[in-house]
């Protein structure tokens, strides 16, 4: 399981450059990618701050040497709409590819209702509304997603029960914005998340006992 942050002080930075965490990137601003550090480049639709298709695949050409480190590309979405998403999303996967970036698509409520596009992704983040997003729908997409070995990532991770949950459904990969908060204090709390699914191994829980 991976920890994907922003660069948020001295402590976080080394423990990435130590390869403990992963760095999340995005267009709208904040750390960019090093050499030698994994890391995810993120649209930032979430937050608003989509600059827009041209802009987006520009800042990833502008970081295409440091492609080769990064688990994915999240091609734009729409939160909590899946079709919208799916029209949305659909047209910028293929330039994501051709920017030298394995393609994410962003799981939004209702995805398992609509044919996805399999074959034109890399990987499947879960994103969508936090009731969605730890429902039946969401860990039945993850395990289509990691039978057809696609990377698996969850959105929006911020406790060691979600950690747990993510890692119990085959996610292979976590972001959230703990870290942004008192990064020196909570380091250690997010390397411990870790080390403790680590130590837990995948499906050894009974997830009707995890609090969110």
């Amino acid at each position: 399981m991976r920890y994907y942050a922003t660069a948020s002080g001295p402590a976080v930075r080394d423990a990435m450059r130590a390869g403990r965490l992963g760095l999340i990137a995005t267009p709208a601003g904040g750390s960019p990618p090093r050499h030698g550090i994994a890391w995810i480049a993120d649209n930032a639709c979430y937050s608003g701050h989509y600059p827009g298709n041209g802009k987006y695949l520009a800042w990833l050409a502008r970081h295409a040497a440091y492609a080769p480190r990064c688990a994915f590309a999240t091609a734009p979405d729409v939160v909590g709409d899946a079709a919208a998403t799916l029209a949305r999303s659909t047209p910028m996967l293929a330039r994501i590819r051709d920017a030298g970036y394995r393609a994410a698509l962003v799981a939004q409520d209702g995805l398992e209702q609509l044919p996805i596009p399999w074959n034109s992704i890399d990987a499947l983040f879960l994103g969508g509304t936090t009731g969605w997003k730890l429902g039946p729908a969401a860990a039945a997409l993850a395990a289509e997603a990691h039978r057809r070995r696609l990377w698996v990532h969850m959105g929006r991770v911020n406790s060691l029960r979600r950690v747990r949950y993510a890692h119990t459904i085959g996610c292979r990969s976590v972001d959230g914005t703990f870290l942004a908060y008192g990064p020196d204090r909570n380091l250690p709390t997010v390397l411990g998340w870790l080390r403790t699914v680590a130590q837990d191994g995948a499906g050894a829980h009974d997830l009707h006992h995890l609090q969110w």
